[in-house]
C-alpha cells in the first residue's frame, strides 16, 4: 500500500508534491492526491483523505515540505518563520492524533538546528525534504518491526480469529500498518489469520477500508455491525482483539476510534485478550492519563446522513466524538516497534521511551 508518498517533480528529489490514496473514495474508486498546496493539504488530513495516525504523521511532514520547496524568502530568519506558520496550521487540522503534531515538531527542530549552524536557505529546503522523508522511511520499519513482535501472540498456530475496530492497517500508516501488521506478518509466516472487521461508525472505516485491504492481501475477513461484537465474543469466535491508537498517554491509556473503549469492555467480560498496536511516536508522555487526551467533536451529519442520505431528522441534536479513550487496566499488551509492553504501563512504557 502507498497511502502516503513523496512524488519528484524532476529528476532530483526536490521540489516534490506529496502523494496521497484518497480514503474518502474507497472502497469504490481507487484514487490519489497530489498537492503542494498548504490548504488542499490541511483539508485532506481534516477531511479523512488520508487518516491514521502515522499517516497523517507523515503526510503532515511530507507536506510541509513540499510547500516549503517554493518558499520565496530571502534569509533563513524569514524561511523559519515561513515554516513555523505552515507547521502551526497543519498542526491545527486534526487535535487527537499526537502523531501529526510529533512529526512537524521534529521538522521544525531540525531546520532550527540546521539554520543555527549557517544553512543558506536552498540547504534548509533540502534538510527538511530529507527529514520529512527520513520519517515516512521510519514508519515502514516501525510498523514492519511491530508486525515482526506481534506475530508472537500466533504462537505458531493456524487460524487464530482477531477482532479489530476502525482501520489501523496500511491505509493507515506509510506502508504495513500497526494493529494489522502482526495479521499481514502471520500470513506470510503461512498462519492463515483469520480477521473479523467491525464496521466501525459512523464513517464505516472498518467496512470501507480494513475489509478492502485485507482482501486484497488475501487474508480471511468477516465484516460484521459495531453492534456484533458482543454475540461474536460470546459464541467463542475471537482469540484475540487488536486495535490501532492514535495517543496512548504514559500510563497506558490509548485513545482509538470511537467504540474501541467498548470492544476493550467485552473482550475483558468474556475473557479475551485486547492488545494495541503503536510505534513510539504515537505515546504522549506530556500527558499522565488518557484524561488528557484532547477528543476531536466532528460533524453532525456524519451521523444524520451516514450513508449519503438522511438516516436520522436533519434537525436532531448529535453527539459526535471521533475517539474514546480505553483504560490501561483492559490492555492486556502494548505491541511496539521495541516489544510488547506489558503492565504496569508506566513503567513499561517510561522504560522504552527512554
Amino acid at each position: 500500500m502507498d497511502a502516503v508518498r513523496w512524488v519528484c517533480e524532476g529528476e532530483g528529489l526536490f521540489p516534490g508534491k506529496v502523494r496521497l490514496i484518497d480514503q474518502t473514495l474507497l472502497p469504490g474508486d481507487l484514487a490519489y492526491v497530489e498537492t503542494d498546496d498548504v490548504d488542499e493539504i490541511h483539508d485532506a488530513i481534516k477531511r479523512l483523505v488520508v487518516r491514521g495516525a502515522p499517516a497523517i504523521g507523515c503526510a503532515a511532514a511530507l507536506g510541509l515540505a513540499a510547500v516549503c520547496q517554493h518558499s520565496e524568502a530571502d534569509n533563513e530568519e524569514a524561511f523559519l518563520a515561513e515554516a513555523k506558520g505552515h507547521a502551526d496550521y497543519l498542526g491545527g487540522a486534526r487535535p487527537t492524533a499526537v502523531n501529526l503534531v510529533w512529526a512537524l515538531s521534529r521538522c521544525m527542530d531540525t531546520l532550527i538546528t540546521a539554520a543555527a549552524e549557517g544553512n543558506s536557505v536552498a540547504s534548509l529546503k533540502t534538510v527538511l525534504g530529507t527529514e520529512a522523508l527520513s520519517i515516512l522511511q521510519e514508519d515502514m520499519r516501525l510498523c514492519r518491526a511491530i508486525g515482526e513482535h506481534g506475530v508472537a501472540l500466533f504462537e505458531g498456530q493456524t487460524g487464530k480469529t482477531i477482532l479489530t475496530h476502525c482501520n489501523a492497517g496500511a491505509l493507515a500508516t506509510s506502508d504495513f500498518g500497526t494493529a494489522l501488521s502482526p495479521i499481514y506478518v502471520a500470513q506470510e509466516n503461512g498462519l492463515r489469520p483469520k480477521v473479523f472487521a467491525d464496521e466501525t461508525r459512523p464513517l464505516l472505516q472498518g467496512a470501507r477500508l480494513t475489509v478492502w485491504e485485507l482482501q486484497r492481501a488475501g487474508v480471511d475477513v468477516t465484516l460484521i455491525c459495531d453492534n456484533m461484537a458482543a454475540q461474536v465474543m460470546r459464541e467463542g469466535r475471537i482469540d484475540m482483539v487488536i486495535v490501532g491508537a492514535d495517543r496512548i498517554a504514559a500510563n497506558g491509556d490509548a485513545a482509538n476510534k470511537i467504540g474501541t473503549y467498548g470492544v476493550a469492555v467485552l473482550a475483558r467480560h468474556h475473557g479475551v485478550p485486547f492488545y494495541v498496536a503503536a510505534p513510539y511516536s504515537t505515546i504522549d508522555m506530556a500527558l499522565a492519563t488518557g484524561e488528557e487526551i484532547p477528543i476531536e467533536q466532528r460533524d453532525p451529519d456524519e451521523v444524520r446522513c451516514g450513508f449519503g442520505r438522511p438516516t436520522a431528522p436533519l434537525d436532531c441534536s448529535v453527539y459526535n466524538p471521533a475517539f474514546d479513550v480505553t483504560p490501561c487496566d483492559l490492555i492486556h499488551g502494548i505491541i511496539t516497534e521495541r516489544g510488547i509492553l506489558r503492565p504496569p504501563f508506566v513503567d513499561s512504557i517510561a522504560a522504552m521511551m527512554a
